[in-house]
């Protein structure tokens, strides 16, 4: 089964989009490194994030010398979505992420790299959640005034999801 390593941003928007069981769904393994878990998850809905199925991997020491270094290259990256990198490399798993800084960091580092609007497209496309749930969810997502996902492809993705039958 194909695994995704995950920031918290993707993870936060399938939560405000009432879309994170079906993600879970998805034919799929999601993880996140320790580090990350343990800053940002596991306060905040970790336990049920383990519950669906969240892998928590710990870095080797050579993948935690990676993280720095991608800090060194990203200052502005923050320690657990270095972390999350790290681990996607290393490991040669794709990296899903909302994160601008993150997602360059991935283009230049040649890893593979999705976002929330390719899961829902995947929810889409497996039958896994109705196109009206993934429009509705889309909506409370964009909502948020801590969205990052682009205009227009909010705009093509709430046209696809409303026009589905």
């Amino acid at each position: 089964m194909r695994v995704l390593v995950s920031d918290t941003s993707v993870l936060v928007d399938l939560e405000r989009g009432n879309l994170l069981q079906a993600a879970f769904l998805l034919p799929l393994e999601f993880a996140v490194p320790d580090v990350l878990y343990n800053r940002e998850l596991k306060n905040f809905g970790g336990p049920q994030l383990k519950d669906l199925g969240l892998r928590i991997e710990e870095l080797a020491p050579e993948g935690v010398e990676l993280a720095k270094s991608f800090r060194d290259q990203k200052p502005g990256l923050s320690v657990p979505d270095a972390f999350a990198a790290a681990l996607a490399k290393t490991q040669g798993w794709a990296l899903l992420a909302g994160d601008g800084l993150l997602r360059e960091l991935a283009a230049e580092e040649a890893v593979e790299c999705r976002g929330v609007l390719w899961l829902m497209d995947l929810m889409l496309e497996m039958a896994i959640v109705e196109p009206q749930a993934l429009h509705d969810g889309l909506l409370r997502i964009s909502a948020h005034p801590r969205c990052r996902l682009p205009k227009r492809e909010i705009r093509v993705r709430c046209e696809r999801y409303g026009r589905v039958t």
